[in-house]
Order: structure tokens, then sequence, then C-alpha cells
């Protein structure tokens, strides 16, 4: 067995055990469109707003409203691989967004990432997210949808010690560690799924 096919398995089999959905594919093409039918399939994500059964202003009435259907946020993508999404999305009545996250905050359907790393000892994903749109795209998703290129997969966190200083070196970074879904056992040690993030975790192995 080769090296990089040991890690593969590692990584697919740690990864699940944190509940993550882990599937190979071939291309981006192929992770697009993975991406919009899992988006397709599910109930659209709906962000229930504190004061919306009360007596509300025109303009705060609005906000109880503002959700616009089924939204997938790709921040960072390439130009060319954002707008085959885009369209792949409108062919299905879906918002595809790059930016401007802080008007969307009703809630977002899918958050489409691309992994810089994965390492395969504990199933994790490491992200660049010194953009803010990508912070608040993965944090209030539903869905969590991030491509792994099979080539950047390393066995340990050590492995990955250079790129995070790499990332880093010029000042402020933000570097994300990402294991599964969001849970915690916070509240009277009862395990909640989706707190704190998303409530689903799918990793696409790309084939590079």
């Amino acid at each position: 067995m080769s090296d990089l096919k040991r890690l593969v398995e590692l990584f697919t089999e740690k990864a699940k055990l944190t509940s993550a959905i882990v599937t190979p594919v071939k291309n981006l093409d192929e992770a697009l469109a993975y991406t919009v039918d899992v988006c397709d399939k599910k109930e659209a994500c709906q962000i229930l707003m504190s004061g919306c059964e009360s007596e509300l202003s025109a303009p705060a009435g609005a906000l109880c409203d503002s959700k616009p259907g089924k939204v997938v946020m790709a921040p960072g993508l390439e130009p060319d691989a954002f707008a085959k999404l885009k369209q792949l999305c409108a062919d299905r009545s879906i918002h595809c967004l790059e930016g401007g996250m802080r008007k969307h905050l009703g809630g977002v359907d899918i958050g489409f990432t691309i992994a810089q790393a994965g390492v395969a000892e504990t199933g994790t994903l490491l992200l660049d997210s010194r953009s803010e749109e990508l912070r608040l795209a993965t944090m209030l998703c539903e869905v969590h949808v991030c491509v792994l290129k099979v080539s950047t997969l390393r066995e340990t966190s050590y492995d990955v010690e250079e790129m995070v200083r790499a990332l880093s070196k010029d000042g402020p970074a933000y570097v994300a560690f990402v294991t599964g879904a969001s849970r915690t056992a916070d509240i009277e040690r009862v395990l909640a799924i989706g707190v704190h993030g998303p409530l689903e975790m799918h990793i696409l192995l790309l084939e590079d």
C-alpha cells in the first residue's frame, strides 16, 4: 500500500468517527455538482429571529423575512469555478454568493470551501481563514462542504507546522483546524450538534 493511500484511508476513518461524510471526487466540477445536489435535497435553512411574533415597524418586519431561499456561500473561489457553481445553483433556483456575508446573516444552507491541508490522524481540515467572509460562511452555514486535495494530506499536526508558519508570516493570520461538525456537551452534559456551527460536515477528497 502506498503511503498516500494509507493516509487517505486513515483520514477517512478518523473523519467518519466525527460523523463527517467523506466522498471521493475526480475533479472540482464533480465537487461543485455534489454541493448543489446536497443543497437541493435539504430543507431550506430557517433562522428564527426573536420578536418576529410582535407588532413591528416595516423595516424591522422586513428583517424577519430576509431569508431569500436556499443559499450557497462560496467565498474565495477562483472566478471560473465560482461562475460554474453560480450557474449550477441558478438552474435549481438556489442563491449563490461569494461576498457580502454580513447582509445575509439570516442563514446559509451551504458553506463551500477548499482546504489548504488535511491531518490524517484526526480527520482534521486546515483552512486559511483570514477572510471574514469565509469565517462567517463556515460558522453560519447548516452544512459545510469542503474540498480536500489528496496531495495535501499529512499524517500528524506536526507535519503542517511549516504550512501554518507560512500562512502567518505576513502578520496576523487566522488559521482554522476543523474536525467534524460543530458539537458541544456544555449544556447539562448532553451532546448537541450544530450549536456553534454547522450541523453537517461533508469532505470531498479530490484526486489531484
